[in-house]
């Protein structure tokens, strides 16, 4: 089955990154665009099955670009992704053609189920589909983590993770206080150990501790050769 062909214009790159990775693990094709013009470009290379388009961007805005593709494309979903929150930002964005307008700041779970009713037959959500409710969160150090949402809190601040951050914290938080092996990490969340995996979750372990030092008693340990323990 051909993957959903998602078209992403966002400037912001930190969060067009964490977006397009939480998408691509949803199991959607993204296409990153950094400004509008751009947008328009990738669009007429290959029509995407949904656009997901910044309302504030470069060279052409997200408004234009929406009113662009409506000149010969009504049926295609437009969703806009935008600060601006004022009821006429909201008004002009659906007169420009969009189907849906998601506020920032916003959940990429939101997101996410927004796509799925665009594409849906009846635009409804199909019962497979639903979000399942939280299950659970983890209190680290004065930090909470609520793996459903891909969230860190810690009083008023709040950090939003990509699936693959809050997926590699979430079997570290079952084990907290215990190693657990480089190898279980890679296999439960890349499905192997190979040494492009290996290198990623570097990264993404370097991610975390970004994250957690909000709490200078939070640690993620490094146990030489073997793995990582995550202790406060």
């Amino acid at each position: 089955m051909d993957k959903t062909r998602i078209l992403l214009a966002e400037d912001e790159l930190s969060l067009a990154h964490i977006v397009r990775e939480s998408l691509e693990d949803q199991n959607f094709d993204v296409t990153l665009c950094a400004n509008g013009e751009q947008a328009l470009q990738k669009y007429k290379a290959g029509k995407p099955d949904i656009l997901v388009l910044d309302v504030m961007m470069p060279k052409v805005d997200g408004f234009e670009v929406a009113k662009k593709i409506r000149e010969t494309d009504k049926t295609t979903p437009i969703i806009f992704l935008t600060a601006r929150s004022q009821p006429k930002d909201v008004v002009a964005g659906f007169e420009s053609g969009a189907n849906d307008y998601l506020k920032k700041p916003f959940s990429v779970e939101e997101l996410i189920v927004r796509i799925k009713v665009l594409l849906s037959d009846n635009r409804l959500l199909n019962p497979t589909q639903r979000v399942k409710p939280p299950n659970d969160s983890y209190q680290i150090g004065n930090i909470t983590f609520i793996p459903f949402k891909n969230t860190l809190q810690q009083g008023v601040s709040n950090w939003q993770l990509t699936n693959r951050e809050s997926d590699i914290l979430n079997l570290l938080c079952k084990n907290q206080h215990q190693m657990i092996s480089r190898k279980t990490l890679l296999d439960n969340i890349w499905g192997d150990d190979s040494f492009f995996n290996a290198r990623s979750l570097d990264v993404f372990i370097s991610k975390l501790r970004g994250y957690l030092k909000a709490d200078p008693n939070v640690q993620i340990i490094t146990v030489r050769g073997q793995g990582y323990k995550l202790v406060w």
